[in-house]
């Protein structure tokens, strides 16, 4: 078995609200609000950065679970946004949170990297091999998005979240999968910066260092396959939609969220939706919400909750828990 053991999280202090954006960009909080359902997001200083957000978010979980740095014996990162090209961020994690020799690594899934950490940490636990694996989310969305795109530069925030996995926790992991689709590699993107187009004057004149999202097409994807991964995950586990008491999707947009609810047949009142709040940032918010979910609401014994993701690659992830009952 592999369970959570302890869940945390961690905003900016800056709010960016839809009125501030009014001021940037061509755009109304009416519209803003009405194709997003987003009405603020966080934004980081200008003297942090991802790894920053990830030790936060990392003291926090390990508080939850009441470890120590020292009982973590395998630490994973997943970001989109790393604070360098090399190290790997996971490393100044390590360096930052006070580790000796505990194994560490970044994976960049985008915004199904939480889900792609949990199945890591599950194998590894599983295994024997670890026995406390802490799985950091932490993006800094709001340094690669391009101002000058008013569809896209709306919908992005900073933020991390974290979890801490063993094989005896309060929450149960029932069934972790994945997916992905390669030919859809260029719906979402930062184009520049690597060794396919390598930082160039060109690169940096045609804005090739931002965040490029093609909206309709993801949209079509993202809900597709959140709701396919969803069903096939209940299926094994001889479950139903009516079985579902939260679902914890990825926060990418309301609408989104609100197709997949309508699709699976489950009510928006058991569906987490904190992106009005935060808006998206990326594999950050599936533990942001879970974290939150966990703490404004109480996760009850017993309860099944569902996380579901989808971003760039494209890639999907579905897990499906069960909260432990106290005794």
């Amino acid at each position: 078995m592999c369970s959570i053991r302890g869940l945390g999280r961690y905003l900016p202090e800056k709010v960016l609200s839809n009125a501030d954006l009014e001021k940037i960009v061509d755009t109304t909080d009416a519209w803003i609000t009405q194709r997003t359902g987003i009405k603020t997001r966080r934004v980081m200083a200008a003297d942090q950065c991802t790894s920053d957000l990830a030790v936060e978010a990392a003291k926090d979980a390990l508080a939850d679970a009441k470890l120590d740095v020292a009982d973590i014996d395998m630490l994973i990162v997943t970001t989109v946004t790393p604070d360098h090209l090399c190290p790997a961020t996971a490393c100044v994690v390590h360096k930052k949170l006070g580790m000796t020799g505990t194994p560490a690594f970044d994976l960049n899934i985008a915004c199904s990297g939480f889900g792609y950490g949990v199945t890591v940490a599950a194998g590894l636990v599983r295994s024997g091999l670890y026995r406390n694996v802490l799985v950091v989310s932490a993006e800094a969305m709001t340094r690669f998005i391009d101002y000058s795109d008013r569809a896209s530069c709306i919908l992005f925030g900073d933020g991390a979240g974290a979890a801490v996995f063993s094989r005896e926790g309060r929450i149960d992991l029932l069934h972790t999968r994945n997916g992905a689709d390669g030919s859809f590699a260029e719906m979402i993107e930062i184009p520049g910066g690597g060794s396919r187009e390598p930082t160039s004057t060109e690169t940096l004149a045609n804005r090739r260092h931002f965040l490029h999202v093609r909206g309709r097409e993801v949209f079509k994807t993202a809900v597709r396959q959140m709701v396919d991964s969803t069903h096939i995950a209940l299926r094994e586990l001889e479950l139903t939609p009516d079985d579902i008491d939260w679902i914890v999707p990825h926060q990418a947009n309301g609408r989104i969220i609100e197709a997949v609810a309508e699709a699976l047949e489950v009510p928006i009142e058991r569906v987490i939706v904190d992106l009005i709040e935060h808006g998206n940032t990326s594999s950050a918010s599936i533990p942001i919400a879970l974290c939150g979910l966990d703490r404004t609401q109480g996760l009850r014994p017993g309860q099944i909750v569902v996380l579901v993701g989808f971003g760039a690659g494209a890639a999907w992830s579905c897990q499906v828990l069960r909260v432990r009952d106290r005794s």
